[in-house]
């Protein structure tokens, strides 16, 4: 049995561990102002650091249209491939697992299982390591799509942001509108819940943030072996400092994956972001 695993680019899984396991990532869309091109492909997180800070460029996502996993996963299985396992971003917050779901219903719903993260960024990354790695064991498919959906649950993702704004306007937030309008002073944590981006925390400072988030991680990581990512938009220095803080207070853990978002998650989370996502052993995952 032959399964390939299918993803979109909001895992932002680094090229090399993508192209290392075998994963088929389909990219969003994106648009900066007049320019039309895919996310992670042809659209850099540079140039939409910049575009999101030039008030005279509109920058905008889309998901994937259902022809382009269709065209995928028919290449896939014609390619040798018997089943595909196609994991996508939470449904919550973007169409791109009904686009994948409407394609594989199109393609050969017996052979092209879709499976909804109920996350984002690393927690759908680890999700698709998760089902890469069981797909070269040899796993059927079945099998597969539940090796991605029990680490999706497993995960947690925090993350912090310079303003709710580009949340707010994405209509990607729910609960969190309320905080617009705060004290500039005040950053918001938050979190991925069933799928959705929930607040979490407001500290005062950035540096509390950071050092919030570390908090959580670790007690979110438990006593056993944890994969750890580090996310953020234009703030390298940043994300490599919180990549070492956790290392030094998770000595034991894998070892941590540091990766920019792109355009779909940039330009609703704004220059500034800066995440961190645990997936701890199923034994010792916190409450």
């Amino acid at each position: 049995m032959s399964v390939a695993v299918v993803t979109d680019s909001t895992g932002y899984l680094p090229v090399d561990l993508a192209h290392a396991h075998g994963i088929e990532v389909v990219p969003l869309r994106v648009t900066l102002g007049e320019r039309a091109g895919w996310d992670t492909l042809d659209v850099r997180p540079a140039e939409v650091t910049a575009a999101l800070a030039d008030p005279h460029i509109a920058v905008g996502t889309s998901r994937p249209a259902p022809a382009d996993f269709a065209a995928r996963y028919r290449a896939l299985l014609a390619g040798g491939a018997d089943e595909v396992v196609s994991v996508h971003l939470s449904r919550v917050l973007s169409g791109t697992w009904e686009a994948a779901r409407i394609a594989a219903d199109e393609v050969d719903p017996a052979r092209v299982r879709v499976v909804d993260s109920r996350s984002t960024a690393m927690g759908l990354g680890f999700a698709v390591l998760a089902a890469a790695r069981a797909a070269a064991g040899g796993l059927a498919g079945e099998k597969v799509e539940v090796a991605a959906a029990e680490v999706a649950a497993r995960s947690r993702v925090f993350f912090c942001v310079d303003t709710l704004e580009h949340l707010r306007r994405g209509g990607r937030v729910g609960a969190t509108a309320a905080w617009i309008g705060t004290a500039l002073a005040v950053k918001p944590l938050l979190h991925v819940v069933d799928g959705r981006i929930e607040p979490l925390e407001k500290v005062r400072t950035a540096a509390r943030a950071t050092a919030r988030m570390v908090e959580l991680a670790v007690r979110a990581a438990g006593a056993g072996q944890v994969d750890l990512a580090v996310h953020h938009l234009g703030a390298p220095d940043r994300a490599a400092r919180l990549a070492r803080e956790l290392a030094d207070r998770m000595p034991d853990a894998n070892p941590c994956v540091v990766s920019e978002v792109g355009a779909v998650i940039g330009a609703h989370a704004g220059p500034g972001l800066l995440g961190v996502v645990v997936v701890p052993e199923a034994t010792t995952a916190s409450p």
